[in-house]
């Protein structure tokens, strides 16, 4: 019995599993999910410091059109003991630290300087310039929530608190297997009506494209002994995935196969167009996901269901994309009973609304469509019509910032 695409995508986030955590180099964590909450030993910035090049100063001496004296430097990298007295200033650098009785920094365009001398020029208020001690963190802030991913921004973050290795979730290694007498190999010498095994280049890409590790186990034959062979070799990875041979066709042996591997079968067919025949199971702890044939079918159920699960095996806490309201710019038809993943081309007009249309012929064997889309729309299964002007919710493809204006 067919399931909901709802239904089919928490199935699989309730079932499969998380990974085990390693600690790795700071570097070789980016784009990785952090497995541990991270919390704050010191503050940030460590002391009173600089914002700007220019002078520490007493906001009670700097009444505009005041002279006062340069009396000291303080670069970067220096501390000064000595106090800014009453009626002097202190040349001071960006980050260098506040000496003691100086209040405030007037940046060297703020004021006139003259040999070893400076005139107030504009209004000083107390605190100007000066980053304080843990205006940024605190001692005991939560600084990186356990699941996030590690961008430059967490990256440097980690840095300013020498944290040189991170523990971090395993990334999960995905076995990948076409199916099919009809395929060739990319290096192959072409035969008549062979088709490439494009698959297994796409998926591996989409693997890598989140950090997970792609283990491309090539070609099974439409037969019980070579889909034995390369099934095997898939279950012995933290995911096994592959792609035709799940319809009902005489040659759609997958399922047969996996069966006779023990595989508790979670769902087979799922209520969306296109990827209807998809399958979901589990080997042992081993997700195992049966994708159609297809490649616009292939990479589209990849997308809504692989990934999400990939990311949460990887420990990430956002494993979905974040939908956007989006407003139809013409008319779209479809029959009613399965949820349609339709690929869509977005513009944002002058008004700054975001603008969808269909990318193309949404036939499943028409890639250029899926290439051409920078979202996907997700049309509920029970209606048929949705009107030009009506608003939508979808996504965005990849990390596409291709929008037209």
């Amino acid at each position: 019995m067919p399931i909901s695409f709802y239904q089919a995508r928490q199935q699989i986030l309730d079932t499969v599993p998380t990974l085990a955590i390693e600690t790795v180099p700071l570097l070789e964590a980016t784009r990785r999910a952090i497995a541990e909450d991270v919390i704050a030993d010191q503050p940030l910035p460590a002391f009173n410091n600089s914002a700007m090049d220019g002078y520490a100063v007493r906001v009670e001496d700097c009444v505009i059109g005041a002279t006062l004296p340069v009396v000291g430097y303080l670069p970067a990298g220096e501390t000064s003991t000595d106090s800014v007295k009453p009626g002097t200033v202190v040349k001071i650098m960006t980050g260098a630290p506040i000496p003691p009785g100086a209040d405030a920094v007037i940046p060297f365009e703020n004021c006139k300087a003259e040999q070893d001398q400076i005139t107030i020029q504009q209004t000083v208020k107390k605190g100007d310039h000066i980053r304080w001690i843990g205006e940024d963190i605190r001692p005991g802030d939560r600084i990186i929530p356990a699941g996030t991913l590690l961008r430059p921004a967490e990256v440097s973050l980690l840095a300013s608190f020498r944290q040189s290795s991170i523990p971090v979730h395993l990334r999960v290694r995905v076995a990948i297997l076409a199916t099919g007498d009809e395929l060739q190999e990319i290096d192959e010498p072409h035969f008549s009506r062979g088709i490439v095994n494009s698959n297994s280049w796409a998926l591996a890409a989409a693997v890598r494209e989140i950090g997970a590790t792609p283990l491309v186990l090539g070609i099974a034959r439409d037969n019980l002994s070579s889909l034995h062979e390369k099934i095997k070799e898939g279950l012995q990875a933290d995911v096994l995935m592959t792609s035709a041979g799940v319809s009902a066709g005489d040659r759609d042996l997958v399922r047969k196969v996996l069966e006779e591997f023990g595989t508790k079968e979670i769902f087979w067919k799922i209520k969306i167009k296109p990827g209807h025949p998809t399958a979901f199971g589990m080997h042992n702890n081993t997700p195992v996901f049966s994708l159609p044939g297809n490649p616009v079918s292939t990479l589209l159920t990849f997308e809504e269901f692989v990934r999400p699960a990939l990311l949460k095996m990887m420990g990430h806490h956002t494993v979905l994309r974040t939908l956007h309201r989006a407003t139809l710019s013409e008319p779209i038809k479809k029959k009613a009973g399965r949820l349609q993943i339709l690929r869509v081309a977005i513009q944002i007009n002058q008004e700054g609304k975001m603008m969808v249309r269909s990318a193309g012929d949404q036939n499943t064997g028409i890639l250029r469509t899926l290439v051409d889309a920078q979202g996907i729309a997700l049309l509920a299964a029970e209606r048929d019509f949705f009107a030009a002007g009506e608003q939508i919710d979808i996504h965005l493809l990849g990390a596409s910032t291709a929008l037209g204006y």
